[in-house]
């Protein structure tokens, strides 16, 4: 599925931290940069936050479904960045003609080549010990089937393979195993997946002669489950065991299979099934640092509400599971998604699709999203240049302002000590910036936010959003006096109503500081 290069340093965003100010510029701009007349910047659109109800594609309102108190949750992998979006698309080809792919609101940018130390390791079928499976000529690899892997061999391959990707023991990053060729709960390996269903019960039969079809089906169910969940639990105890500081877990996982958009009363719910047998897979929770749900768009939901209600779903069920191992704080979620859709490789998602998948995964309480790309979606000349445009013109100004939106949120509602989660996961409220207030502008090759929040774009944040605190920390959302004094505060430490003139711009590209008054704001006229 995919790769990734070191965060790069121009990359990141930054926001102050609580007991500092809250300015104008507060996202990446080139260090040591010449002044930048504002007239220079190209300003992009910013989506409106809606405040309305949830769209629903039936007649029957759904009931709001109000969610209990949000237990803690781990940290950020970046300072003051509650939500991040990583690259993880092959460029290979675009290199080769020369075409300029800005990624700078990414957080890591990765291919999906086998390239060692990146911040997103990706492990595919090869790439991670001996993982047993059945190819498309049928041909029966490592074992074929769980139950016939050989662990030990298995996990002395894995842990070469894991010093050889991710060489570095301190280094934190994004391990994503990507096993897709069957699943480990026997009842959900339907489809082209039942061969391992048929195989195992030969196994069984060929172990034991004297079993009937049934009792060789129910013995081969119970091995073939044990056999899947010491592969899969080995797997991330090895990887977490050498490199603690990055979050593995399994792509796919959790799923929610709220397939069927296409009727008319669809409303992208998990069936009450699909979250039991969610919940039979406590031991992958419990052995997983980071869940990877994805929520690829095909294209019958181009610009449908349906989409929204899919992805929310998915992310929902990710965040719930998360809950289940009782830690006393949750394991983060980061939803794959792609900027084209499945079934039409050449079709770029819209804003309002962006809203619908990057939109909805940060204002439900994602930590992040991982955009992925396959080989063949830019494989020649003018894939990558239309790539090239949507970045410039639709991704990377909505990626600034998402990321710019719960980075505000979280400062004035949590203090910074939390991420800003929708009070009812079904409602129509999202983390984007008020135009009115903020705007994105285009600066040598850099994305900055220019604005600072009124009181009444903090009280819709209160409205829409609660606070749920990082681990060890306390982040109760403030009353509306409370932001008042907030918002005051910055003000008197240098926040400005409006500029229109930026002379200058400096920021240390090797830390996540605050851009302060001295070193963006001193020259600002008003």
């Amino acid at each position: 599925m995919r790769t990734v290069h070191a965060p790069q340093p121009h990359t990141q965003v930054c926001l102050p931290p609580p007991a500092q100010t809250w300015h104008m510029a507060f996202l990446t701009l080139p260090s040591k940069s010449s002044p930048l007349p504002l007239e220079d910047a190209s300003p992009v659109p910013v989506p409106k936050t809606s405040t309305s109800p949830p769209v629903t594609v039936n007649s029957r309102k759904p009931r709001p479904l109000l969610r209990p108190p949000l237990p803690n949750t781990t940290g950020p992998l970046f300072e003051h960045q509650p939500f991040i979006v990583s690259w993880n698309i092959p460029d290979l080809v675009c290199n080769r003609y020369n075409i300029y792919l800005d990624t700078s609101p990414f957080k890591g940018v990765a291919t999906p080549a086998k390239v060692p130390g990146q911040f997103l390791s990706l492990f595919y079928t090869d790439r991670l010990g001996l993982y047993p499976r059945v190819d498309l000529t049928g041909r029966k690899l490592n074992g074929g089937i769980p139950q016939r892997a050989n662990l030990k061999a298995s996990v002395n391959k894995a842990r070469a393979d894991i010093n050889y990707y991710i060489p570095s023991k301190t280094s934190r990053g994004l391990a994503v195993i990507d096993w897709e060729e069957w699943r480990p709960l026997w009842d959900r390996n339907w489809g082209t997946k039942r061969i391992y269903q048929n195989l195992s019960v030969a196994h069984a039969m060929h172990r034991n002669r004297s079993l009937t079809v049934q009792q060789a089906t129910e013995k081969a169910k119970q091995q073939f489950e044990t056999a899947a969940k010491r592969i899969m639990s080995g797997m991330l105890a090895k990887g977490s065991t050498m490199r603690p500081n990055y979050l593995w877990g399994f792509y796919l996982f959790p799923n929610c299979y709220n397939y069927g958009w296409e009727k008319p009363n669809y409303t992208g719910r998990c069936s009450k099934e699909v979250r039991r047998q969610n919940d039979e897979l406590l031991w992958l929770w419990e052995s997983s640092t980071a869940f990877y749900p994805s929520v690829y768009l095909q294209v019958s939901l181009a610009d449908s509400p349906r989409a929204a209600l899919m992805v929310r779903n998915r992310v929902q069920e990710a965040l719930r599971v998360s809950a289940l191992p009782r830690w006393g704080v949750t394991a983060p979620v980061f939803v794959y998604t792609r900027p084209v859709f499945v079934d039409q490789n050449r079709r770029f998602l819209s804003q309002g699709d962006l809203v619908s998948t990057i939109g909805e995964s940060a204002a439900v309480g994602a930590s992040g999203a991982v955009l992925w790309g396959a080989f063949t979606d830019y494989d020649d000349q003018t894939s990558c240049e239309a790539l090239s445009s949507y970045l410039s013109s639709t991704l990377n100004p909505y990626i600034t302002n998402v990321t710019a939106a719960a980075q505000l949120c979280s400062h004035f509602l949590c203090q910074g000590n939390g991420r800003c989660v929708r009070k009812n996961y079904n409602s129509n409220h999202y983390l984007h910036l008020n135009p009115e207030s903020f705007r994105v502008v285009h600066v040598q090759n850099r994305y900055v936010v220019l604005g600072r929040p009124t009181l009444t774009d903090l009280k819709t944040l209160s409205r829409g959003f609660r606070c749920q605190c990082y681990k060890g920390l306390r982040c109760s959302p403030g009353t509306y006096r409370e932001l008042a004094k907030a918002l005051k505060f910055s003000v008197k430490q240098g926040l400005y109503h409006k500029a229109h003139t930026l002379k200058k711009a400096m920021l240390d590209d090797t830390q996540q500081a605050s851009i302060t008054k001295d070193n963006v704001l001193k020259n600002l006229k008003v």
